[in-house]
């Protein structure tokens, strides 16, 4: 039996680093499931692995697509699986890393066959959105759904309506219809966290964005300015900047509001993973004997 070792947690904990010392370690390869880290012009703002990183193990679908690119989550589930098989071939063990929480369930459960949009209710819901504004899509799916309220990105005002939608055209609530595993895998899942206190967690994430900002995010972003209505930079780190571009915001002001939504991101990906109950965790700073203990403990997980 193939075993993949699937590494979460939220961002700025580490997911990298571990991921890199799991690869070495089993001498295999690294997959990434972070949706933001596939674009090649979003390095710093996504904080993507480094030169020294990718070449301490091969890692697929880093900076593989440009911001002009349209990938669904159904062609990432598609891609990976067809990678993943690949990589079975020559390895065992593969590793899988990447905070975006509904492009790990593609790869390890498939997606659900859901229902194309409905014309009439993406009507309705654009003429709310319109009339009312994004507060009255994020409080109808609060009432319809509050489990998946509790970890969508609720200013994302596409993930409001298609999940508003869907609940409409089935009458079930859309957390409930992505739950259900579709075909079973014909791999063994380990699922690997880091945790750490959350302020911890918060004082590391406002200092990685002190640090993008001192590696060129503002750069970055002025470079994309332009594709700014594109949903790839619909994303913290961006969005916020481009506002102070439009001279909404000073740029003090923009780089302490990335640094809230990277914290709130944190939180929802926190209230997904602690969901799940199939997750070893390993604290953050943790040292060689942990992770020594850790691979020990993988090892019993294995199955032949």
């Amino acid at each position: 039996m193939k075993n993949l070792i699937s590494v979460v947690g939220p961002t700025g904990i580490g997911k990298t680093r571990l991921a890199i010392d799991l690869a070495k370690h089993f001498n295999t390869e690294i997959i990434s499931c972070d949706s933001r880290q596939f674009f090649k012009e979003m390095k710093i703002g996504t904080a993507s692995p480094s030169e020294e990183e990718l070449a301490e193990a091969p890692h697929h679908f880093i900076g593989n697509l440009s911001v002009q690119d349209y990938y669904s989550i159904g062609q990432y589930e598609e891609d990976a699986l067809k990678k993943l098989n690949e990589l079975f071939e020559k390895h065992d063990t593969v590793i899988l890393v990447g905070g975006s929480m509904m492009y790990e369930k593609a790869v390890l459960e498939g997606l659900n066959d859901l229902p194309e949009a409905n014309a009439e209710n993406q009507e309705k819901l654009q003429d709310i959105l319109d009339s009312d504004g994004i507060e009255k899509l994020q409080e109808i799916l609060k009432i319809l759904d509050p489990e998946y309220y509790a970890v969508v990105d609720i200013h994302n005002h596409r993930r409001l309506l298609r999940a508003i939608d869907v609940i409409w055209q089935t009458d079930t609530k859309y957390s409930e219809q992505i739950a259900v595993s579709q075909d079973s895998r014909d791999f063994n899942v380990i699922r690997i966290g880091i945790e750490a206190p959350r302020e911890e967690l918060y004082d590391r994430i406002n200092r990685r964005v002190d640090m993008m900002m001192e590696k060129g995010l503002l750069e970055e972003a002025r470079g994309l300015e332009e594709f700014k209505e594109l949903t790839a930079l619909n994303t913290v780190g961006y969005s916020e900047l481009f506002k102070y571009f439009d001279g909404e915001w000073d740029l003090d002001f923009a780089v302490s509001e990335i640094k809230k939504n990277s914290r709130r991101y944190a939180k929802r990906q926190l209230t997904w993973y602690r969901k799940a109950d199939d997750i070893h965790y390993l604290q953050l700073g943790y040292s060689q004997q942990d992770f020594d203990n850790l691979i020990e403990w993988i090892s019993t997980q294995f199955q032949n």
